[in-house]
């Protein structure tokens, strides 16, 4: 009785709070409050000191400049009454800065702090997929913010990177146009490269291969001719004049249809290192994708290491090679890239997807750092050089279409910073920073609605693969989009590793893909203890069972029902986890400002309706195959396959941001 109450006087005292006004999420979980009477902060004149001047509540401040840390890296200790910033840069005294007004934010003792921080990548960079005309590839929040540049927009899209360590963003599509080499667009890149300079954050590029023919005018981007040679270099140094403290290039060669070295008969090593040679008088990098396959190889997912596995060591120091995190495409669930622990003579980085182009888009919630944290359980955070994002960031007003996919750009910043944090601690930080929380929940464990709200977020990730795609399922999306099921999915003339039986392979034996030594050999290119543990069915993990295996229908799993089985209630759990996402929402509508309540539960109830359409489409088609009766104890579909098989998403319901559906 006495928890109770504690409990019910916490929520009411939080009930007169958070009702008395409307909250769009602009401000994302920069919620400091301008202070009245400014703290006293001596020291470096820097950006640092202007953020505590306007936000910081404490006692005087003092920003040094140290020898012997590492750029980025930062000290706070508590000196006889004074709190005492150091670090061996601008940047680094603007972490600490952040770091200690999250402390306030939080609720935490800002007291006898004794703070050593170093970031474990030196690059920590947002990769922007914004066309010229605003549009955003995979973007589900609006329009590009970089199309025209709102300075105060800017100035909050700085500050929320800087406050999670993010030092780096590509302003443009991987898939480059020749444009952004223009004049213009490098005008344009100078404009928001000046917006971005004081709050340590550099810009990079990514450019079309083929820029020296159709920006330049040549007859060839041969990266061996010497012509082209010249061009990039006058090019990079045209950049520079402008950009001085450009970062450099990011590249997608040969890969979708984009040109690259190989139409000129050179490999991926030739194109980089010429490019990189172009940059390193300036301290340039190149980071050149390994995101690459073939119409005509037999399983997409071996592509990557066979084109670059024979160019170990013949890339040049200042490139880095970016690696999906999975092999094929950022599934919600695949096994890590098997190049991470392959290639041992080359620079690597990995690129994760912020946003969430096969994980519901902006309508699901799914928090990612328990998916990010799963990769760094296999690839060592010391092996990487740099750690990549793709944003899901856009001009709605709450940045990126949904409240919750905020905490996936947070996230992405913190484990930039330090892969070691768990996705609990990153979660209770931006819960408390967000719903403005503060010290009720540092100092109490009985706060319902910090505890239903991290329980939501840990389990969200987990629950999205059941309701999709479990057990190893991958790549079901449909045709023209990838936001709901069609496993069926095969139309005359589109090539097979577009379509989703190519990944499933259903049959009357079973279902999924074979990768062991018999089949397309894939496990061959992972460590041996992970090779022999993958090619047996027996051992392989069961959340990655159809990934490697051609399951058979009848196949024992661990819970000692069948795989067609375990299928079904693996798809029936995730429907009844996205429903009770909305029932937990739904109970904490006294305790949350009504703007912010009504369009969660919105997009809650998208996202228990679309679990029952994965679950009722792939199930209803899967058992065309398996000829087994769905389990007495599932619930079962609602829906029938042909109903399935013709519901169409309108393209506005899913590429608009302010309709029901968010692409």
């Amino acid at each position: 009785m006495k928890k109770q109450i504690i409990i019910s006087a916490l929520l009411l005292l939080l009930t007169g709070w958070s009702t008395a006004y409307a909250e769009d999420g602009s401000q994302l979980w920069l919620r400091f409050d301008t202070v009245s009477k400014p703290a006293t902060i001596t020291g470096v004149k820097s950006t640092a000191m202007t953020e505590l001047q306007t936000y910081w509540k404490g006692g005087p401040v003092l920003l040094k400049r140290k020898k012997g840390l590492t750029n980025d890296s930062y000290t706070i200790t508590s000196q006889k009454g004074k709190t005492v910033i150091s670090a061996a840069n601008d940047s680094g005294l603007l972490y600490g800065a952040y770091h200690l007004l999250r402390l306030q934010q939080t609720g935490q003792s800002c007291d006898n702090l004794d703070i050593s921080e170093q970031p474990a990548y030196d690059l920590r960079i947002l990769n922007h997929w914004d066309n010229p005309n605003g549009t955003v590839e995979r973007g589900f929040a609006g329009k590009s913010i970089f199309l025209n540049p709102d300075p105060e927009r800017m100035k909050i899209y700085a500050r929320a990177n800087a406050s999670v360590g993010i030092n780096g963003t590509v302003l443009n599509n991987v898939n480059a146009k020749p444009e952004a080499l223009s004049t213009e667009s490098l005008q344009k890149a100078k404009s928001i490269a000046d917006q971005l300079r004081p709050y340590g954050i550099r810009v990079y590029l990514s450019i079309n291969f083929a820029s020296p023919i159709k920006v330049g005018g040549l007859k060839t981007a041969d990266p061996h001719d010497a012509d082209v040679i010249r061009w990039w270099k006058e090019k990079v140094n045209e950049i520079y004049k402008l950009i001085p403290d450009f970062g450099g290039f990011l590249v997608k060669a040969n890969s979708e249809g984009e040109p690259g070295p190989q139409d000129f008969g050179r490999t991926h090593a030739d194109g980089a290192n010429m490019l990189a040679n172009a940059l390193k008088p300036h301290k340039g990098i190149v980071m050149w994708r390994a995101f690459v396959y073939a119409p005509q190889s037999p399983d997409r997912a071996n592509q990557a290491y066979l084109e670059f596995m024979p160019l170990d060591g013949q890339f040049a120091d200042n490139v880095i090679i970016q690696i999906k995190n999975g092999p094929v495409d950022f599934q919600p669930r695949e096994p890590y890239s098997p190049l991470f622990t392959a290639m041992q003579k080359t620079q690597m980085m990995v690129e994760f997807q912020i946003t969430q182009e096969y994980l519901g888009a902006a309508n699901h919630l799914v928090y990612l750092a328990p998916m990010w944290q799963e990769f760094f359980s296999f690839v060592k955070p010391g092996s990487l050089k740099a750690m990549a994002g793709v944003a899901n960031i856009g001009d709605n007003t709450n940045w990126c279409g949904h409240h919750f996919a905020q905490a996936n750009w947070y996230a992405f910043g913190r484990l930039a910073w330090n892969p070691n944090l768990t996705s609990e601690e990153i979660a209770n930080e931006w819960l408390q920073q967000t719903f403005s929380l503060g010290s009720a929940v540092a100092n109490s464990s009985l706060f319902t609605l910090h505890s239903s709200l991290l329980n939501l977020m840990l389990a969200s990730r987990e629950a999205c693969v059941s309701y999709m795609m479990p057990l190893g399922i991958h790549h079901i999306f449909a045709g023209n989009h990838h936001y709901g099921p069609e496993p069926w999915y095969a139309p005359r003339g589109v090539r097979a590793d577009w379509t989703p039986p190519y990944y499933h392979k259903a049959d009357s034996i079973g279902l999924g893909f074979d990768r062991t030594l018999t089949g397309s050999a894939n496990v061959k290119q992972y460590p041996d203890e992970l090779c022999r543990l993958y090619n047996d069915i027996n051992t392989c993990p069961e959340n990655l069972l159809a990934w490697f295996h051609h399951v058979p229908w009848d196949h024992k799993m661990k819970s000692g029902r069948t795989f067609w089985d375990e299928l079904c209630h693996k798809y029936d759990d995730g429907v009844h986890e996205a429903r009770r996402f909305l029932a937990i929402w739904d109970a904490i509508q006294p305790y949350v400002d009504a703007q912010r309540f009504e369009e969660m539960q919105r997009k809650l109830r998208i996202q228990a309706r679309d679990s029952e359409w994965w679950r009722d489409a792939c199930l209803l088609y899967f058992q065309t195959f398996s000829k087994r009766p769905i389990p007495q104890d599932v619930e079962h579909p609602v829906h029938n396959l042909d109903e399935m098989m013709r519901f169409r998403i309108p393209i506005s319901m899913y590429e608009n941001p302010e309709s029901g559906y968010n692409k």
